[in-house]
């Protein structure tokens, strides 16, 4: 009779593998969007180099699966009824905005929904502090970075571009654009496949048992982690590539490359720090912070409120639906 540990161990990691697919192509506009809204690739030119680039940047490093698998919930406390509750409920938020076609954050729905679920399994003393700081590091500094980044480079181009002719323009930055395209698909794939490794190599202390030795991600584990989020960038979440690129601002190739500049850059730094950033706030913030250089008028913001209004929620949802999918899966579990 199989050992039913070790079966849970296998679904705990085919869930993690399906919540990485997801993150992929729920966040499949954070790094194509642009692109295709200017008309520089196709969608389907967009979602192969976003695939594989996204494959090629998880493979870069492991910090933030770091933070995110040792440094929310001390491993010692990590269970697997923990890691199934958290991915459930991550999964359960990244399919709901989905549904809404909301660029909402798969990162932050994850590490909230390990918060919740490890306080319905020991309360707030197996929380680590360390990493939610880390995280509201991220939460709060990469938004007004991707802001005002894009907004100060922006000014710089316009003033070293003033004399050029329009069409000039278009075709400079069109052809820039498919390398910063590029830049933005490999930044995402790195932070966010992370995510993901982390909490299978939490699985996998759970299973094993802690015994305080270093605490490393096996290169299986880096190397399933990059796949599915690549297959998942592949298959393609129109609906949000739909409100990033179309309904968000009106983008130039110019203004897509500033925008996949800006926020690549952002994510690639936040990712050799091990904090665990949100993509899809980095990547809107800065979209946004190009229609303001050109005039605040130039964004629609009443669909950046909405966005807002999914960051805002992604927060209390996610610590309730990890608390909630805990106590089910214990229940079920016996």
């Amino acid at each position: 009779m199989p050992d039913p540990a070790l079966v849970g161990l296998i679904a705990i990691i085919a869930l993690a593998l399906a919540f990485d697919f997801i993150n992929g192509f729920h966040d499949t506009a954070n790094a194509i969007a642009t692109s295709v809204a200017t008309r520089v690739l196709s969608p389907g030119q967009a979602v192969l180099m976003a695939g594989v680039l996204n494959v090629v940047g998880a493979l870069t490093g492991t910090a933030v699966a770091k933070t995110v698998g040792k440094d929310i919930v001390a491993p010692e406390f990590a269970t697997l009824t923990l890691v199934a509750a958290a991915l459930l409920s991550a999964i359960t938020w990244n399919l709901l905005t989905w549904w809404r076609g909301l660029p909402s954050s798969s990162s932050h729905a994850l590490v909230f929904s390990i918060v919740g679920a490890g306080v319905a399994e020991g309360g707030w003393r197996i929380i680590e502090f360390k990493g939610l700081q880390k995280t509201f590091a991220g939460l709060f500094a990469s938004p007004p970075l991707g802001f005002l980044v894009p907004i100060v480079l922006m000014l710089i181009l316009i003033l070293l571009v003033r004399r050029w002719k329009p069409r000039t323009v278009t075709r400079v930055f069109g052809r820039l654009q498919i390398l910063s395209a590029a830049y933005m698909a490999f930044s995402h794939g790195g932070n966010d496949a992370q995510k993901t490794m982390g909490v299978i190599t939490m699985a996998l202390a759970a299973y094993l048992g802690w015994q305080g030795n270093e605490w490393s991600v096996p290169l299986w584990v880096v190397l399933s982690a990059a796949v599915a989020m690549g297959l998942g960038t592949a298959t393609g979440g129109w609906r949000i590539i739909k409100t990033m690129g179309h309904n968000l601002v009106a983008l130039r190739p110019i203004d897509g490359f500033v925008a996949e500049v800006s926020a690549a850059t952002i994510i690639e730094t936040a990712t050799r720090l091990g904090i665990p950033v949100s993509t899809t706030h980095v990547i809107s913030t800065s979209i946004m912070g190009v229609g303001t250089a050109k005039g605040a008028r130039n964004v629609q913001w009443g669909v950046a409120g909405r966005i807002v209004t999914a960051w805002v929620l992604t927060i209390p949802s996610c610590v309730a639906l990890g608390y909630l999918w805990f106590k089910l899966v214990h229940l079920i579990a016996g």
